[in-house]
C-alpha cells in the first residue's frame, strides 16, 4: 500500500510511519517541521525514518496549510491512502495563539479533504482528538454523546474537522474515518506534554505544575496501542451503504475515541514516575488551567466490536518504557539515535 501521512515528524506520524514501513508500505511524510516545540527532536525522528525506509520512505518539507505548495510537492507521487495527523496541538497554546489553529487546524484540513477528493483516495484517516468532549460530566465518553460545546479554541478545531469531513463523505462519498485520541505518551513523546514535563523537571530537582490541585484524571494511552488503532482503521475503509456508523453518519464516515477505557489518577501517575525517577517530585499544586478539563475516560467499543481495537499497555509497564527511552536517549541537549 502507498500512504500520505501528514505530520510525519510528530509523534504519532513518525510513530505510524515506522510501523507501516515495517509491514512494507510505502510512505509519504509531509512536515514542514516547526517550532512549536524542539525542532531538533523533529529531525530526529525524521532521520530515523529516513534510515528505515531505505527507499520506501519520501519525505516533502511543506506546509500543507498552503494549497498550493502542498499539491506542488504532492505532483507525481502516488498514494492510495491518507493519514491526515499533522495539526497545530496543545489546548494551552491555543489561548495565547489562536490564529495558528485556524490556519493548520482549519485549513489544512480542508486542504487534505481537496486532495483526497482530487486523488480519489481510497480512504482518508484524520486526527481528531478527546478535547471536542468539553466539560461533559457523563463517563466515559462516547462517540453517540454530544460534543457541541467545546472549551477551548483547539478542540474547537477539531469538533469542525469532524463537521466538514462529514460534508465531504455526503458530497464526495469520500471514505473518512476521525479519530478522537486520549492522552498519547510513550517513546518519543511531546516534550509539551505532562509525562516528559513531569520527568524532566523531577530529573533536574525542580517543582512540577500539578493542576486543580491533583483532582485530576486521564485516560493515558500507550503510542503503540494509538498506532493500532491508527492501523486497523487505515486498513479499514467505512462503506457506502447507507447504514449508520459509529459516531452517527450514513455517509461514509466513522468516528472512533482511541483510547485505553481506564481513567487514572494524576497522582498515580506522578507516584509511578517518583518510583521509576528514584526521586520524589516537589509539587506546586494549582488551580484548574483555562480550557483544561478534570477528567477523560474513552469509551472504545464502538472501535473494539467494528474492528477489534484491545489496548494492552497499562500505565504500570507504559510509563517505566518512557522514562527507559527518556533517561537513554535524551541527553540534555540534543538527541541521541
Amino acid at each position: 500500500m502507498r500512504v500520505l501521512v501528514t505530520g510525519a515528524a510528530g509523534f504519532i506520524g513518525y510513530s505510524l510511519i515506522t510501523r507501516l514501513l515495517a509491514r512494507g508500505d510505502e510512505v509519504i511524510g509531509v512536515d514542514i517541521v516547526n517550532p512549536y516545540y524542539d525542532p531538533a527532536l523533529k529531525e530526529a525522528r525524521l532521520s530515523r525514518l529516513v534510515e528505515q525506509g531505505k527507499g520506501q520512505f519520501t519525505f516533502l518539507r511543506t506546509d500543507f496549510a498552503d494549497y498550493p505548495a502542498l499539491t506542488a510537492a504532492l505532483e507525481g507521487k502516488q498514494f492510495e491512502r491518507i493519514v491526515h495527523l499533522g495539526a497545530q496541538a496543545g489546548v494551552r497554546y491555543s489561548i495565547e495563539n489562536p490564529h495558528a489553529y485556524v490556519q493548520s487546524n482549519l485549513v489544512g484540513h480542508l486542504n487534505l479533504l481537496e486532495v483526497a477528493r482530487h486523488r480519489g483516495a481510497e480512504h482518508m484517516v484524520y486526527a481528531s482528538s478527546s478535547s471536542v468532549y468539553g466539560g461533559n460530566t457523563k463517563m466515559p465518553f462516547s462517540v453517540d454523546d454530544r460534543v457541541d460545546h467545546p472549551m477551548s479554541l483547539y478542540a474547537a478545531t477539531k469538533k469542525a474537522d469532524e463537521l466538514m469531513s462529514e460534508t465531504y463523505a455526503h458530497l464526495y462519498r469520500l471514505p473518512l474515518t476521525g479519530l478522537r485520541f486520549f492522552t498519547v505518551y510513550g517513546p518519543w513523546g511531546r516534550p509539551d506534554m505532562m509525562m516528559w514535563l513531569f520527568t524532566k523537571a523531577i530529573l533536574a530537582g525542580e517543582p512540577i505544575q500539578v493542576f486543580n490541585h491533583g483532582d485530576m484524571y486521564r485516560d493515558f494511552t500507550y503510542i503503540d496501542d494509538i498506532v493500532s488503532g491508527v492501523m486497523a482503521c487505515l486498513d479499514n475503509p467505512p462503506p457506502d451503504d447507507g447504514a449508520v456508523k459509529a459516531g452517527g453518519s450514513e455517509k461514509p464516515h466513522r468516528l472512533y475515541n482511541i483510547g485505553n477505557h481506564k481513567s487514572e489518577h494524576l497522582m498515580k501517575v506522578i507516584g509511578i514516575l517518583e518510583s521509576e525517577l528514584g526521586r520524589k517530585a516537589e509539587m506546586n499544586l494549582m488551580p484548574m488551567q483555562p480550557g483544561d478539563v478534570r477528567q477523560s475516560f474513552a469509551d472504545i467499543d464502538a472501535i473494539s466490536s467494528d474492528l477489534g481495537y484491545k489496548p494492552t499497555t497499562s500505565i504500570d509497564v507504559g510509563i517505566p518504557n518512557f522514562v527507559r527511552w527518556y533517561t537513554k536517549h535524551y541527553g540534555g541537549r540534543r538527541w541521541q539515535n
